[in-house]
């Protein structure tokens, strides 16, 4: 229970008490004492009505002490004071929070960062995710993305960053950072790299409500409404993605009938708006314009796969990356037939940022099921299974392999 609560907690708490101790690593140890507190007094007097305000407080008290440590705790602790002067904590204002938390990520994304370094951080302190689970969004060794987020939360210390929401051309400098953000925090959300679930929709839903933050703040943005159109079209598939025992559903098999259709117009009016904007489309208006061609789309077979298949070119053009090539080879073989597909999935082989990526040999599996080489497919499928870190997905993955042995 308290690790649930962690998990919904912990970026509102460390936005929080960075606002009060100015130092974003100070405060992320300040919430884990809270978290301590939290294992040692809940087993037996039980959770607290308000969770959050509970930890929130326990913070603020190490805060307290810190401060006096410090002997620079005169004008601090007249404040704090008067938050913690009754005996049940009251929860901060919601408005309060959200400023707090879109704080929170530009810091993390401030420019005497690397960019690498400020969505590492970002994503460990705002989505709450492990540095393995970083490590495998970006394709990179988890020792790499461990000292990203140590020398990051030293050089913002070092640097004094201000705890604001920055203005004018160093918003809009910042913005694509935080975008990026936003976006794997989404995608973590989406499809968990490890455990044993196939999505985290709190994840979900923090990264949704961030980018619709964003487009509120920098309304003439096209990026900004092109991701946020992205991350509502893909959360309207969420309750169809996952079957009654927890099992993914992939795209083709998914009941459409359980899309929210709220969110599918809610996405099609922000790419209306980015669209309207004008201007070259970036990759997260493209990105939104294919989830768009599925979203538009009332049976899998209507899928104009042509389209998308442009529209991926485009973005790879945009984008280069392997993993959009992956993606391109996929729309390709869905418009074109497999055997068109199959040379653009191969030339991705000796690709390094590849070579454990699960999704490569998955791919190449389910060409070679539809050109009717089943021995080699369950090989792919079989090695894109051990290479996943989530349980559903291995499963799933194992499922497969099974099913290109059997008759008919």
């Amino acid at each position: 229970m308290v690790d649930a609560v962690w998990r919904i907690e912990s970026a509102r708490l460390i936005a929080g008490l960075t606002r009060i101790v100015r130092d974003l690593g100070l405060a992320e140890e300040l919430a884990q004492d809270a978290l301590v507190a939290a294992l040692e007094q809940w087993p037996e007097s039980g959770v607290p009505d308000n969770p959050g305000a509970w930890l929130m407080a326990v913070g603020k008290r190490r805060a307290i002490d810190l401060i006096r440590r410090q002997d620079r705790y005169d004008r601090k602790l007249v404040e704090l004071a008067r938050d913690l002067s009754t005996e049940e904590p009251e929860p901060e204002p919601a408005a309060a929070i959200e400023d707090d938390l879109l704080r929170l990520v530009f810091i993390a994304c401030h420019p005497v960062l690397s960019a690498p370094s400020r969505c590492a951080l970002t994503l460990r302190v705002l989505g709450g995710l492990s540095t393995d689970e970083i490590a495998r969004a970006y394709l990179v060794p988890e020792p790499t993305v461990a000292q990203r987020i140590v020398r990051a939360k030293r050089t913002l210390a070092q640097a004094q960053v201000p705890f604001e929401v920055p203005e004018g051309a160093e918003l809009a400098a910042r913005l694509g950072s935080v975008l990026e953000v936003i976006y794997l925090i989404f995608n973590e959300g989406y499809a968990a790299t490890a455990g044993d679930d196939w999505m985290r929709p709190t994840l979900c839903e923090e990264a949704l409500r961030l980018g619709r933050i964003v487009a509120e703040l920098m309304p003439k943005e096209p990026e900004v409404h092109g991701l946020v159109a992205l991350l509502e079209i893909q959360a309207s598939r969420s309750a169809a993605r996952v079957g009654p025992s927890g099992e993914p559903v992939l795209l083709y098999e998914q009941d459409r009938g359980r899309w929210n259709q709220l969110l599918i117009r809610r996405g099609l009016a922000a790419l209306d708006r980015a669209e309207a904007l004008g201007g070259a489309p970036g990759p997260y208006l493209l990105q939104a314009a294919i989830a768009a061609c599925h979203a538009r789309a009332r049976t899998p077979e209507e899928t104009d796969w042509v389209r998308i298949a442009a529209l991926y070119q485009a973005l790879a053009l945009r984008t280069p990356s392997p993993v959009v090539e992956l993606n391109r080879a996929v729309a390709v073989g869905m418009a074109y037939g497999p055997a068109q597909a199959l040379p653009i999935v191969d030339a991705l082989s000796a690709e390094p940022a590849l070579a454990n990526y699960h999704l490569l040999p998955a791919v190449r599996g389910d060409l070679l099921v539809k050109l009717g080489r089943g021995a080699e497919a369950r090989t792919e499928f079989e090695r894109a299974a051990t290479l996943t870190r989530n349980a559903r997905e291995r499963t799933l993955l194992l499922d497969r392999a099974a099913g290109t042995t059997r008759p008919g």
